[in-house]
């Protein structure tokens, strides 16, 4: 019989391993050359160093003016350091890249390929953050932002249990038979969250095909609670093997190997939060077509916030859309690339190439924080910031409350986007969804309720 102190004693440091292998050697009564061989497979894998110099990456952005340089040399920098990290082969930014978190961080807009390693901090918390588009054919765009307006739900938090959307009992049992999902914490959020979108820069759109002038919506959200649980998990997880396997490695490039259990157990769990997000955007989307009795002529959707598998190599990418036919699932070659409110969402296909490494930018990107876009519009009301950039569309906050961080002077300009993307390959426009108007959740803090009662307390109205 052995014990902790028998392995040990072989030079095997203490881990959460011990217990199981103990009880296999003992229970099968190994010794000698069976046990040693047993063994190999917990043997320390040894440590990997950093990259001495970057790897090299694909730069498919450049700079229109001097926001703009500030802005590209920040995201070749942090980039940089990314590309240090031991597991990294490849890597590529596209033109709607902006730095986000400390140097070292994957920027929004990066795509980052490395082998037999899933690196949760390179998809980030909004796991599967993605767009879904359904065609409702010749319908008044008013009617459906109407419907839209009761299908939805933006803002903190999820739906009471009585506006909850059906949970279908496939997507249970898959998360059931998880090891990460199966808790129920998880399961709860993912049933509150059901047909939510949050806040932030998630949004519902309505506009018009410009080919075929149907009424389409648009929508723009993640995983929102079950996501961040998960991430959260996986990031202790990466945590733990990046100890071990890699201790120079930045913490927020800490992987998990996909030839382990766990590995293994996140992958599939990444498979089933990318269900629950399409089911999420269904929902709503489903819940539309019903409230007004009419038909869905078409729809397909994609992420924006995943990790793709080719092979042993994952193609992490942090807001960059998929435009190799490899990358999804599903049988539909169209992908969606929103630019602003203000703009027409983009129908694009695709090839992909070396330089592109089969990805497309996912928007029109930022160039300043949302901080400093308030201060640049100070001079400025709200009011008179959202009258000038939105004239004509029917835009509404379902907050009641402007939040012109979102608004379309938040963004890069939409046409130099489009031009990069045609220099640099990424993608082909094959349709336009021309703006109508959207919904989004506002500046939900203003009012928040802890607001109120602190207001309340202190004799304000």
């Amino acid at each position: 019989m052995i014990n902790g102190n028998t392995l040990i004693e072989l030079g095997y440091s203490p881990d959460e391993w011990f217990k199981n292998a103990i009880a296999h050697i003992n229970d099968n009564q190994l010794s000698g050359e069976a046990m040693f061989e047993y063994l190999e497979q917990f043997k320390p894998k040894p440590v990997m160093d950093l990259h001495k110099e970057p790897v090299g990456f694909s730069v498919n952005i450049k700079a229109e003016n001097e926001m703009e340089e500030i802005n590209v040399d920040s995201v070749i920098k942090t980039m940089k350091e990314v590309m240090k990290t031991p597991t990294v082969v490849d890597g590529a930014v596209m033109p709607d890249a902006c730095p986000t978190g400390s140097v070292g961080t994957i920027p929004v807009g990066g795509v980052v390929a490395t082998k037999n390693a899933i690196h949760p901090g390179m998809h980030s918390a909004d796991i599967c953050c993605s767009v879904m588009l359904t065609d409702y054919g010749k319908v008044d765009p008013k009617l459906i932002l109407d419907a839209a307006q009761s299908a939805t739900h933006f803002g903190p938090g999820g739906r009471d249990r009585s506006d909850q959307y059906r949970f279908p009992a496939d997507l249970l049992k898959a998360f059931e038979g998880n090891s990460m999902l199966n808790n129920q914490q998880m399961i709860q959020a993912a049933r509150k969250h059901l047909g939510t979108q949050g806040d932030g820069n998630h949004f519902l759109f309505v506009g018009q095909s410009k080919l075929t002038g149907n009424t389409m919506v648009v929508t723009h959200h993640g995983s929102r609670a079950p996501g961040a649980i998960l991430f959260k998990k996986a990031m202790q997880i990466a945590e733990r093997f990046r100890k071990k396997l890699s201790p120079e490695t930045l913490k927020q490039n800490a992987w998990i190997p996909f030839d382990t259990h766990e590995g293994e157990e996140y992958w599939a769990a990444l498979q089933i939060i990318r269900e629950w997000t399409k089911q999420n955007h269904t929902c709503i989307h489903n819940k539309i077509a019903s409230s007004m009795n009419i038909k869905i002529e078409n729809r397909f959707w994609n992420e924006h916030n995943f990790v793709f598998q080719e092979d042993d190599v994952f193609f992490h990418a942090k807001g960059a859309t998929p435009i190799s036919k490899s990358f999804l699932p599903e049988d539909n070659h169209l992908r969606l690339i929103p630019l602003n409110m203000a703009q027409p969402i983009l129908v694009v296909d695709g090839e992909p190439t070396k330089t592109n490494l089969g990805f497309a930018p996912h928007g029109a990107g930022r160039n300043m924080s949302r901080t400093q876009h308030k201060k640049s519009k100070s001079h400025l009301t709200i009011e008179e910031v959202f009258e000038e950039e939105t004239s004509g569309l029917d835009v509404r906050f379902y907050s009641n409350e402007i939040d012109i961080s979102e608004l379309p002077s938040a963004y890069k300009n939409a046409s130099a986007v489009r031009n990069q993307m045609d220099e640099f390959g990424l993608g082909n426009v094959v349709d336009e969804v021309l703006p109508y108007g959207s919904i989004m959740a506002g500046d939900w803090q203003k009012n928040a309720p802890w607001k109120k009662g602190r207001r309340n307390k202190n004799g304000q109205g």
